[in-house]
C-alpha cells in the first residue's frame, strides 16, 4: 500500500540541470567528431521534448561509454594534433613573404584591395578597406577596419587593435606575411 505522499501514476519531473547535462554531452559529442550536425539536431530536439529521465538515456548512451582509457587516447591525440598544428604554423612562418614595417610617420599605412591603400592586396579575401598600420607611443599598432574575412596576429583574430612587433604573423584574409623591420 503506498502512502498518501506517493504517487505512483505521475513520473518525476526532468529536472533543468538533467537536461543542461545531456544537452552538454551532446555538444560535445559534436565538437569531438563523434555526431554530425544532423544528429545533434535531432538529438537535441528529443532532449528538448522528453518527460523522463528513461528519454534521456538512450541519447547519450554512445557517447558516455567512454572509460578512463578511451579518454587519455582521446586527450592524447587532441594534443598531438595542436603539437602538429604547432609545427606546421613556425615551418610556414619562415616561408611567408616579409612585410617591411614602414618608416613612422605622420599617418597610418592602411591595408587593403581599394587602389588608395598604402598597400594594396589584390586577393578576394581581403577587403576594400581592411586594416591599418600605425606607430604609437614607440610602439606598432595594427587595427582592424571592420574587414569581412578578419586580420589575425599569431593565429589570433583581432577584434580591435593590437601590437605587433617584428617576426609576426600576420594574416589579411588568406593573404599571410611575417612583419620584419628590415
Amino acid at each position: 500500500m503506498t502512502s498518501s505522499f506517493e504517487s505512483p501514476a505521475y513520473p518525476v519531473r526532468l529536472s533543468d540541470a538533467e537536461r543542461d547535462r545531456v544537452l552538454s554531452v551532446l555538444r560535445e559529442g559534436v565538437a569531438q567528431g563523434r555526431l554530425s550536425h544532423d544528429t545533434f539536431l535531432r538529438r537535441t530536439d528529443l532532449a528538448l521534448a522528453a518527460r523522463g529521465i528513461d528519454e534521456l538515456k538512450p541519447l547519450t548512451a554512445d557517447l558516455e561509454a567512454e572509460g578512463r582509457w578511451s579518454r587519455g587516447v582521446f586527450a592524447a591525440v587532441g594534443r598531438l594534433s595542436a603539437f602538429s598544428h604547432r609545427l606546421s604554423r613556425a615551418w610556414q612562418a619562415e616561408r611567408l613573404p616579409k612585410l617591411l614595417l614602414p618608416s613612422p610617420g605622420p599617418y597610418p599605412l592602411r591595408i587593403g584591395r581599394d587602389p588608395v591603400n598604402g598597400l594594396r592586396l589584390s586577393h578576394d579575401t581581403v577587403s576594400r578597406l581592411h586594416a591599418e598600420l600605425s606607430r604609437q607611443d614607440e610602439r606598432w599598432v595594427l587595427r582592424d577596419l571592420g574587414s569581412t574575412n578578419g586580420t589575425t596576429v599569431n593565429g589570433r583574430r583581432v577584434t580591435s587593435t593590437v601590437v605587433v612587433r617584428d617576426g609576426d604573423l600576420v594574416t589579411f584574409g588568406s593573404m599571410s606575411f611575417r612583419l620584419s623591420s628590415n
